[in-house]
């Protein structure tokens, strides 16, 4: 079942009087359907091409909502009846003999187009039905609701029907409305003589506009005024009345606890008052306080400003003092430097002179070596040719030499 937004018609979901008011449009139409190729543009529950295949040779309708095409489908079946999702800006391809199109096109932005596609589609000889609310009376019967969010563009009575007589050269207007009756019925006849003084009907006053139109002459639109049977306009009346009394009832036991409650609230009210009394005396004496307070608070932000210029001229002079200092180490640091690398330079050239003079000296030292071990050796031979000397003279024949002065003493 589609969505009821209260716009669309479904059957079962409004009250028989408001369906009854949307079905008469069809029972009207209906009075040229017979035999006719019908198309029903917007159908929407389908409740109403259904009332038209009764009569008519073949009905189409169309509706862009997926889900009425689906439900007419399923409620509404005819074999000369057949649904389709469509566009009435896109109307199928006639011709069509009877056009419908009940309470659409207020719902459509280009709704000029789609007078020319209805046009297009209908037969020379063929009626093209379209109803459509009063604007004014529309807008005073929804009252504080405000604008329907499903209507498009509303149109007065001399504007509707002068657009159609820009399309259609034949033109003929009926006024619609939701009409008090009295009825006298007979349970064994179901036939009816009826009497509608339509005196005094005024055009600002219709509910709804329902347009008669073609390309040749109209045949006769007289009025016509469908009975239905089911709905009960004083009963509804009545059932409404006895809604609002009852509304009236709780409006009045809501105002009866409102008074109480109201009481309670300014009785609530003068004690809050007399403690905000209380209270902005409180805050007196304690504004008082704070702009003691506050005159303190300058005093001493003064000091503290004194304070402040003093340690930020103090703070000048440590920086000052600190830039100096700085300065002296960065000096002291470059000839700290300058001296490391001086020293550096005279150790590498002392350590190159004292390795010579330690080779100098390993040279010496081995020179003496060298020359003690010659010394001790000429000292040995020395003592052995002394040995050998002194063995030589203790010989017999040294002795005799000595003696004869043929050899020397030593």
């Amino acid at each position: 079942m589609p969505e009821f937004t209260g716009e669309r018609v479904v059957p079962g979901l409004v009250d028989a009087d408001l369906f009854n008011e949307h079905l008469a449009r069809y029972q009207l139409a209906a009075r040229w359907a017979s035999g006719r190729r019908v198309l029903d543009a917007g159908c929407g529950t389908g409740y109403g091409s259904a009332e038209l295949a009764g009569s008519a040779a073949s009905v189409t309708a169309i509706d862009f909502s997926e889900d009425a095409i689906a439900y007419a489908r399923e409620q509404f079946r005819a074999q000369n009846l057949e649904y389709r999702v469509g566009d009435c800006l896109a109307l199928p391809d006639g011709p069509f003999d009877l056009v419908v199109a009940f309470e659409v096109i207020e719902h459509l932005a280009a709704w000029p187009e789609f007078l020319l596609q209805v046009r297009r589609v209908l037969a020379p000889g063929g009626l093209f039905l379209v109803s459509t609310p009063n604007k004014l009376y529309y807008a005073e019967s929804r009252g504080q609701s405000g604008e329907n969010p499903f209507h498009v563009h509303e149109f007065e009575y001399a504007e509707f029907s002068a657009e159609l007589q820009k399309v259609f050269p034949h033109v003929g207007m009926l006024l619609q409305n939701h009409v008090e009756g009295v009825a006298f019925a007979n349970p064994k006849n179901a036939t009816f003589e009826s009497k509608i003084d339509s005196r005094g009907v005024k055009v600002e006053d219709a509910h709804f506009f329902l347009a008669v139109c073609a390309f040749e002459a109209l045949p006769s639109v007289e009025g016509f005024c469908w009975i239905p049977g089911t709905g009960n306009i004083l009963r509804d009346r009545e059932h409404h009345i006895g809604l609002l009394s009852g509304e009236v009832e709780l409006k009045t036991q809501w105002l009866a606890r409102s008074k109480a409650e109201l009481d309670e609230l300014l009785r609530k009210f003068r004690e809050l008052n007399a403690q905000l009394e209380e209270r902005n005396r409180w805050a007196k004496s304690v504004w008082a306080e704070a702009e003691q307070r506050a005159v303190r608070i300058v005093a001493l932000q003064e000091e503290m400003a004194r304070e402040q210029a003093n340690f930020a001229e103090i703070a000048a002079g440590y920086e000052a003092k600190v830039a100096e200092l700085e300065q002296t180490n960065r000096s002291k640091t470059e000839w700290a430097l300058e001296t490391e690398r001086r020293l550096t330079r005279e150790i590498h050239e002392r350590s190159e002179e004292l390795a010579r003079c330690v080779a100098l000296l390993n040279q010496a030292e081995q020179t003496v070596i060298d020359r003690t071990l010659w010394a001790q050796d000429l000292q040995k031979e020395l003592t052995e040719t002394s040995e050998r000397l002194a063995s030589l003279r203790a010989t017999k024949l040294v002795r005799a030499g000595t003696k004869l002065k043929l050899v020397p003493e030593k």
